[in-house]
């Protein structure tokens, strides 16, 4: 909805026009579908042998939607829908930009697919306690968060799918869960306690929570504010949702206890929640405090992903593998923020995108991996290359995206960040980059090497008893995941172009303050 220039309007013709133009509903199909099947999966608990294909009809639909929504916000720019006749900053706000948007698509799209792999990896023991309804709802959180204009709402959302991937962590209730779901539930309750003290601070200083309206107000409380006391409250709070190093020990010590699906979706796109956070808060809310705190920023991101990427080098079980390629990802993305530049931050919101497809992507192939080979350890599995010669191939694909080399999606953004760290003089941020893929490749590569090309009689592979018939619906998945991927690395420019609208939203959010309040701040 592009923003009005009618500034001589009045206010009380305001009042009355505005509610019609913001009740734009597409903005808010992406998290009212979830909720409205996650509801109605519920309504139908009895029934579990439907719960996995209405499951399926919501994403379609959700999909459809947020694609829907991607469009308009191209087409139109910025949109807005607040509830009722309480315009903002009062009412509860949906701000769809480039930024939301492209994140809302991408986390629907691989939903989609791991409902889908979840047909062949739930059983009805999983469908009965209520797999389907949590996954829908996660996704209404996640999608929530994404499109949230109230920072309130935001913490309001992370709740939703925090309790919602809660749920999911314990299906099962086995001792290992139990101890994973402990150590998750923690320190995401650490973390939101801080969030929740920043956001009532924020309050007591603006009176609002409306992002656009604290955007617009917090210039003129900088001088006597605890801003920037506020700001590193809020970089803790979603540092640690994001996984970032110190606090990341928990995202190892706990994706590697459910279901591979649910693995696979926590990998993908819980982490990305914490980095839209930062990204939309550090840019649009406190710009002059997230300078402060870049150099602080760029430390945190090199050691992030360096050291994550070592844990993996030092562990034996591929889900643990899997969950430390995850947090040294989160190190990359911190690296454009710290940057803080169009072209840096493209390259956060570029990867983000390539993130959630491959991490996902990876924990199925773990999972198929298991079930080709009968184990998740590598001192167990081997010569899986023989037996299923298209898994590897599969799997070589996702090694190369995985360390960023071509031609998959990996490659293009860490080019973009290494750019962007050098013009910006921060060489050394750079090389830890190009480290952490050199790294990354040696980890994947000892993987492929152990579990694909070893040839070990006694190794334990024929315990598992999965065939390539068996195989085939997860094969189907990873082609899903690998073919945007492969476009990416081979056809980037119309998702780097995205990728830069939506950096230019958060370096510039005039189009997006302006779609909150068309007639200006108060309007």
């Amino acid at each position: 909805m592009a923003a009005s220039s009618a500034n001589t309007v009045d206010l009380s013709a305001a009042m009355v026009i505005a509610p019609t133009a913001l009740a734009d509903w597409v903005v808010i199909l992406p998290v009212a579908l979830p909720i409205l099947g996650g509801a109605i999966l519920l309504m139908v608990r009895h029934q579990v042998r439907l719960h996995a294909w209405m499951a399926v009809v919501v994403a379609v639909a959700t999909l459809a939607a947020s694609t829907a929504l991607l469009g308009r916000v191209i087409a139109e720019g910025a949109l807005v829908m607040t509830m009722g006749r309480w315009l903002p900053p009062f009412g509860i706000s949906f701000n769809a930009d480039a930024l939301g948007a492209t994140f809302a698509l991408t986390a629907t799209f691989v939903t989609l697919l791991g409902a889908l792999f979840a047909i062949r990896d739930i059983d009805a023991t999983g469908r009965r306690y209520g797999f389907y309804p949590f996954l829908l709802l996660m996704l209404a959180g996640v999608n929530g968060s994404f499109l949230t204009g109230d920072l309130f709402n935001l913490y309001v959302w992370f709740e939703v799918f925090v309790i919602s991937s809660f749920g999911l962590l314990v299906l099962g209730s086995e001792q290992r869960q139990i101890d994973g779901a402990s150590k998750y539930a923690v320190l995401n309750l650490v973390a939101t306690t801080v969030f929740l003290i920043a956001t009532g601070a924020l309050y007591g200083t603006l009176g609002t929570l409306n992002m656009a309206d604290i955007a617009n107000k917090v210039g003129a409380v900088r001088e006597t504010g605890p801003l920037m006391t506020i700001a590193t409250l809020l970089l803790l709070a979603f540092g640690m949702k994001a996984a970032a190093f110190p606090l990341n020990f928990w995202l190892p010590a706990s994706y590697h206890t459910p279901r591979i699906v649910t693995s696979a979706l926590f990998g993908g796109l819980l982490t990305k929640v914490g980095i839209y956070a930062l990204l939309r808060s550090m840019m649009v809310l406190f710009p002059l405090e997230r300078v402060v705190l870049s150099e602080l920023i760029a430390w945190v991101a090199g050691a992030t992903m360096v050291l994550g990427i070592m844990g993996a080098l030092a562990q034996s079980d591929l889900r643990r593998i899997v969950g430390f390629v995850v947090v040294s990802g989160i190190g990359v993305m911190l690296a454009g923020l710290a940057l803080g530049s169009p072209l840096g931050l493209a390259g956060t919101v570029l990867y983000a995108v390539h993130s959630i497809l491959i991490m996902t992507a990876l924990y199925l192939l773990v999972g198929l991996m298991y079930e080709a080979g009968g184990s998740y350890s590598l001192h167990d599995i081997a010569g899986l290359y023989r037996a299923h010669p298209l898994l590897a191939a599969i799997a070589f694909a996702l090694v190369l995206a995985a360390a960023g080399l071509p031609p998959l999606s990996g490659l293009w953004p860490k080019v973009v960040l290494v750019k962007a760290s050098l013009d910006a003089g921060m060489w050394w941020l750079a090389i830890a980059i190009l480290v952490s893929g050199i790294l990354t490749t040696i980890a994947l590569a000892r993987v492929f090497a152990l579990a694909f090309w070893r040839d070990r009689p006694d190794a334990g592979q024929a315990a598992g008893d999965g065939t390539a018939a068996q195989l085939g619906g997860g094969y189907a998945i990873l082609a899903g995941l690998l073919v945007p991927a492969l476009w990416i690395g081979v056809y980037p420019e119309p998702v780097l172009q995205l990728a830069q609208l939506a950096a230019a939203g958060l370096t510039d959010p005039t189009a997006y303050l302006e779609a909150v309040f068309p007639l200006g701040p108060g309007s």
